[in-house]
């Protein structure tokens, strides 16, 4: 099959959001030096200056490479959350979360929903049965309470990335909620630290406040329905749906990591790239919003068209 890059609206998205990061990055870099925002914000977006052409190369290429390359941040992704939390050492439980990842891959693929779904109790009864295997006991029930909170998270939520391929003009929707949210997640920050206000969870984080999100989550559904030519409906519902979602769900992934670093006391392992945050900081938005905005856009679809095969 022809990837999307054959598509002439592949390639006008790319251009533009391209062009967008460079412009916007560009801007930053001379005014970085002038203001504590702009530090913050060039910080964030020199990263995508070089991950976003990166993205948009490997899923404009033909199946199933998309797939593959979701199926290797979600493994990447549940490298780090391990050495976070200080158990990449025990390595049966981390080969058991990355063989889950690949099963739902491969279930994927082979449009296999049912064994999708059924992964997570495969891999729950996996991580059981090796305290038995290895006749050990002790911090057993920390290790496969992590190992199973890793793979539902990193795992089976973020990879209805891949199954969103499947559905109309997926590679296409896949993109598009990308965009909308990292945009989201950036500008909450950034309004934030400008204008201030009431915080949304002090103890939870002290960077994002209700003026800052609503501001955002405005912006975002007016750029859900300016970029609405990529969903296989243009009509209000979808687009506005994806915005809230995109909104909403990255702020939910956001902070419920964020919950999980401030217990475990650690807040970062090493740089996403060149810019702020590790790698899972880059991908945690996505654990709440990949699973759905899969589910919700399956139910409109559903209702407008009849029940889908």
């Amino acid at each position: 099959m022809n990837g999307a890059w054959t598509s002439p609206i592949y390639r006008e998205t790319a251009i533009i959001v391209l062009a967008f990061i460079f412009v916007s990055g560009l801007a930053l870099y001379f005014l970085r030096k002038t203001n504590f925002y702009f530090v913050t914000s060039w910080a964030s977006i020199k990263s995508w200056l070089i991950v976003a052409p990166l993205l948009f190369v490997m899923f404009g290429l033909p199946e199933p490479w998309p797939l593959v390359v979701i199926t290797l941040v979600a493994i990447a992704g549940a490298k780090v959350f391990f050495q976070l939390m200080g158990m990449f050492h025990r390595s049966y439980f981390v080969l058991i979360c990355y063989a889950g990842i690949i099963l739902l891959a491969i279930s994927v693929y082979n449009d296999r929903l049912d064994i999708y779904n059924l992964s997570p109790m495969i891999v729950l009864g996996t991580t059981c049965l090796v305290p038995l295997l290895r006749n050990n006991y002790r911090r057993m029930i920390q290790y496969m309470s992590l190992t199973n909170l890793a793979f539902v998270f990193l795992g089976w939520s973020f990879m209805h990335l891949a199954l969103l391929i499947k559905m109309p003009n997926g590679i296409y929707q896949l993109m598009y909620l990308l965009i909308l949210t990292e945009f989201c997640d950036n500008t909450t920050l950034a309004i934030s630290r400008y204008v201030g206000g009431r915080k949304l969870f002090n103890e939870i984080d002290h960077r994002r406040t209700w003026g800052g999100f609503l501001v955002s989550a405005s912006i975002t559904i007016l750029i859900a329905a300016a970029m609405r030519q990529l969903l296989p409906d243009r009509s209000q519902v979808y687009w506005l749906t994806a915005g809230i979602v995109a909104s909403v769900g990255g702020l939910m992934g956001d902070l419920v990591m964020d919950v999980i670093r401030k217990d475990a006391g650690i807040r970062t392992l090493g740089a996403f790239v060149l810019g702020r945050g590790d790698f899972l900081q880059r991908m945690d938005r996505l654990i709440f919003v990949a699973p759905i905005y899969y589910y919700v856009m399956l139910f409109i679809q559903q209702q407008m068209t009849g029940p889908m095969r």
